[in-house]
């Protein structure tokens, strides 16, 4: 089929303006919204447990929740009312422990391994540094810094920033992590990313022919394979990483929805299911991860960057 090229024409963005710097708990700074942020769609606000949360909203009446703790996106509300992302009924918001749900960050590391499970960027509060609107659609950036916590378990210098950008059937994430530090690191990374599902409706397409290491029965030796199926389901536990993986799959959620995956610099992804480990709520999502599974160096002064891009027709 031929290609036609056609020039596009790009909006100047409407940058949204910052009141005072407050400081939480912690210590950690974080920028307050000018009222004209919140008229365009970028709101900050109180949340679970008191706890800061950036609400974005856009002009159809798509609606996203990230929590300053953990640079965590919460919700993912489309035009309909309808929330694509899940939340745990046992997720805590006291900052005693990560939010369990949602697209919880694994960095600097992904599962278990030196430092603690998935890392402490999911442990640690982000600080607002940029939004804006464009066409409507809002633009957050969130940053997060190396600090005592985070030295004290890896002893290096990191920034991370997270640009999330909502409209109205898309939510898509820009990671760049950069090493800010005067030697070089390694790290693994992953967007835990837990979607609203009837389990036993649940399937994704897009991962045949990838290898496979299967965590189930023992999360410790996992078996290596190759996936041979069209449509992987969640039939039991299901914890399975998928390496060199296409840049875009395609879930349904078993609740009439199906949601295209896509991504850049995200070279695995992972299936996730507890089952009966969380006998509450099992039937009510599965996560489906992007991630990047081998160790990536930068030296000082590099970046990583990947990007996520979740939608519904």
């Amino acid at each position: 089929m031929a290609m036609i090229s056609m020039p596009i024409s790009f909006p100047t963005p409407t940058r949204l303006t910052f009141g005072r710097v407050n400081r939480n708990s912690s210590g950690m700074a974080f920028a307050s919204l000018s009222k004209e942020s919140a008229s365009l769609g970028v709101k900050l606000t109180e949340g679970e447990g008191n706890l800061p949360k950036v609400v974005l909203t856009s002009a159809e009446g798509s609606e996203a929740d990230i929590y300053l703790f953990g640079g965590c996106i919460t919700s993912w509300k489309v035009p309909s009312g309808k929330d694509l992302l899940f939340v745990r009924p046992d997720a805590v918001f006291n900052k005693k422990k990560p939010i369990s749900g949602g697209i919880p960050h694994c960095l600097p590391q992904f599962g278990p391994g030196q430092i603690q499970q998935h890392g402490f960027a999911r442990n640690l509060d982000w600080s607002i540094v940029d939004s804006e609107t464009v066409e409507g659609n809002p633009v957050v950036t969130l940053e997060l810094k190396d600090g005592p916590y985070s030295r004290s378990m890896w002893d290096f210098s990191i920034q991370a920033l997270y640009k999330v950008t909502l409209k109205t059937n898309s939510l898509s994430t820009e990671l760049v992590v950069t090493n800010t530090d005067n030697k070089p690191f390694s790290f693994t990374t992953a967007l835990h990313t837990y979607f609203s599902a009837s389990v036993t409706g649940a399937s994704v397409r897009g991962l045949k022919g990838c290898k496979t290491l299967n965590k189930d029965p023992d999360p410790k030796n996992p078996l290596e394979g190759k996936e041979e199926r069209d449509v992987v389901t969640f039939p039991g536990f299901v914890d399975c990483i998928y390496l060199d993986a296409p840049d875009e799959l395609h879930l349904d959620n078993g609740l009439g929805n199906v949601i295209s995956i896509r991504n850049t610099n995200w070279t695995d992804a992972v299936l996730w299911n507890p089952h009966l480990q969380m006998e509450a709520c099992y039937k009510d999502f599965v996560c489906v991860e992007n991630a990047k599974i081998g160790n990536t160096q930068l030296e000082p002064g590099q970046s990583w960057t990947a990007t996520q891009h979740l939608s519904i027709d």
